[in-house]
């Protein structure tokens, strides 16, 4: 009983696990599924947005199924410790999540979009816990890159907290910050990347779960122009 509160507690900076300077493995560089650039670089214009939703076998997954996806990535971010492992990730002493990164060309597809298969294909309202995987590695976050990101992502929430209302659930536990102070994505060890590709009868307790969540939110108007990006960029730097 200890031990599981223990893994649903985030660490502070004095109680993280230490880490290390370099990532101690290496990855193919290649996307078994997309055949496209694991780590980059990417085709001018791809943004980047990460998921965390659980374990990330199967959310890599519905990821890499979306058109206009360039490229998924199975990783830990939103912790402290640098270059974590996946046996210190799931202690919950690294304070990292375990996190898909989804690179897209925004002309073929969209953050709400991306968004929506997000919130339908895992619970939102438990708190550091997904089915049986327990523990602050397991909780719902969203980092964001872009402000449109940002906007999808808070309305989208919103949305989907009203349908998760009406079907009894409670309220949405999904952490949302910028990417930049979420901290790195650090990324998994070469067996977990695609994992479910190399392992289709693999582990997953991620799927639609009934209940769906409204797109076009976000109106054309509300989205920030291309001098005020700017300027919020010069404004982080």
């Amino acid at each position: 009983m200890f031990f599981s509160r223990d893994k649903s507690t985030m660490p502070t900076a004095e109680t993280a696990l230490r880490g290390r300077d370099e990532r101690p493995f290496q990855i193919a560089p290649e996307h078994l599924v997309l055949h496209t650039p694991v780590e980059g670089s990417w085709p001018e214009g791809t943004q980047v947005i990460y998921f965390a939703m659980g374990c990330f076998w199967g959310a890599e997954r519905i990821f890499w199924q979306q058109p206009g996806v360039v490229t998924t990535a199975a990783g830990y971010m939103g912790g402290l410790t640098p270059n974590p492992t996946y046996e210190e990730t799931t202690t919950g002493r690294t304070g990292h999540a375990e996190t898909v990164l989804v690179a897209y060309d925004p002309e073929q597809t969209s953050a709400e979009l991306l968004l929506k298969e997000f919130w339908e294909n895992h619970d939102p309202t438990t708190a550091n816990r997904q089915g049986n995987d327990i523990g602050t590695a397991y909780r719902s976050a969203i980092y964001w890159t872009t402000e449109e990101q940002r906007l999808a992502a808070e309305a989208t929430k919103e949305a989907f907290q009203k349908v998760l209302t009406d079907n009894g659930f409670g309220p949405i536990t999904t952490e949302i910050r910028s990417a930049k102070d979420a901290g790195p994505f650090y990324y998994a060890e070469d067996y977990h990347q695609q994992y479910l590709f190399k392992n289709p009868g693999g582990y997953c307790n991620h799927g639609f779960k009934g209940m769906t969540c409204p797109v076009g939110i976000v109106k054309q108007d509300q989205l920030p122009s291309q001098q005020e990006v700017l300027r919020a960029e010069s404004a982080d730097e």
